[in-house]
């Protein structure tokens, strides 16, 4: 992937959370769980969006396919995970979301009234997203115990207003030590904060895919 030697290893965090690791202050850092090598080059590569993506924007936008994407400063919640598994793993959720909705379409959800896929927006859907998950076997359970989120994790949430959302569990610490902070955009582009359990946890998921990283 383009961009991939240059985004994977960076580690920018915003924000009153916002500062540059080197390696060595990686090694002093106390961290939330070690994550392992795959988890580590996704949370890096969705670190790396923050101070890029600003802009929060749900606009649909017609994309190339495969590997389509908006320009980077702009995106959803979504975005942040589809551009860090594209950039850590080499895996397009673009693709492999509308492979599997070809396949089996009237295992996702028919809330937006669609007959047919649309590559241009399925895989930037939330709940599209979690059922591909799921039906990649990667689902967990979901949990108020803090000790069941891994670095590494997807969690996805519903938002005031019931607006679906999703997130990347990361292993920097909350600033009490209690929580992993998640990467996400939330609103105001991609940012690093402390929102583990702010909404209502709607789903947990594991996702390494079996061929990549």
């Amino acid at each position: 992937m383009k961009r991939r030697e240059l985004l994977i290893g960076m580690s920018a965090l915003a924000g009153s959370n916002l500062f540059m690791t080197t390696g060595t202050q990686a090694t002093r850092e106390k961290l939330w769980s070690q994550p392992e090598p795959w988890a580590e080059k996704l949370i890096a590569a969705a670190e790396s969006q923050i101070g890029i993506t600003t802009i929060y924007d749900p606009a649909y936008v017609g994309l190339s396919f495969p590997g389509g994407d908006i320009p980077r400063q702009r995106g959803v919640c979504t975005d942040v995970v589809i551009r860090a598994y594209r950039d850590a793993l080499d895996y397009d959720l673009q693709a492999e979301v509308n492979k599997d909705m070809r396949a089996h379409f009237s295992a996702y959800p028919k809330i937006w009234g669609l007959k047919r896929t649309d590559r241009n927006i399925d895989h930037r859907r939330v709940p599209n997203l979690r059922t591909f998950f799921k039906r990649q076997g990667s689902a967990l359970p979901v949990s108020d115990q803090v000790g069941d989120y891994l670095s590494g994790d997807i969690v996805s949430q519903m938002l005031p207003g019931n607006l679906p959302h999703m997130a990347i569990v990361t292993h920097r610490l909350s600033p009490d030590g209690k929580r992993p902070m998640l990467v996400h955009n939330i609103g105001a582009g991609t940012r690093l904060e402390d929102r583990l359990f702010a909404f209502e946890i709607t789903g947990h998921y594991r996702f390494r895919p079996s061929a990549k990283g």
